[in-house]
């Protein structure tokens, strides 16, 4: 039988290794409020989004069992300053989940975690079914998002699941 709770601490830091190439793609002179399109969020708010998914959310879903906000919060989104200061906090944050992640009690993966705002749930699942959808699947989509933002700008795309086109 396999090990799940080993398998997702090996799982998340491959995927915190390929989430970090790409926001380390960012280039030092890239425009954070640039977007492909009207609807599409910002660059820098797409980075700090993957950021903060691998971090903030992870950290929330090991260490809490419930986050609320109330109908009137004014959720801040980050938005890095820098792709330099985007880089430090993924850094740190990752490295503070990972420590949460070898802390975590393997029968705790069954307990509920729930998202709440306004009063509606968003989010109402085990903690193990949050951190797979919510943490991991969520950013490796919004990674992806990332890298066909740089693809459209031009710049050179680094391999996540092997080489690139840029890489061959």
């Amino acid at each position: 039988m396999t090990d799940f709770h080993k398998e997702l601490v090996a799982e998340y830091d491959r995927e915190t290794a390929k989430t970090r190439k790409i926001l380390a793609a960012i280039p030092a002179d890239a425009d954070f409020t640039w977007k492909p399109h009207p609807k599409s969020m910002a660059m820098g708010r797409l980075a700090g989004h993957v950021s903060e998914t691998m971090g903030d959310w992870a950290i929330h879903t090991l260490t809490m069992d419930k986050l609320e906000f109330p109908a009137d919060h004014k959720f801040e989104a980050y938005i890095p300053a820098s792709t330099e200061a985007l880089l430090e906090r993924f850094d740190q944050q990752v490295a503070d989940v990972k420590k949460a992640l070898a802390a975590f009690p393997k029968e705790k993966w069954d307990e509920n975690w729930k998202f709440v705002a306004g009063g509606q749930a968003w989010i109402d699942d085990s903690k193990y079914r949050v951190f797979r959808d919510w943490v991991l699947d969520h950013a490796i989509h919004h990674r992806a998002q990332l890298g066909v933002y740089l693809r459209v700008l031009g710049k050179p795309i680094p391999g996540t699941y092997g080489p690139s086109a840029d890489e061959m």
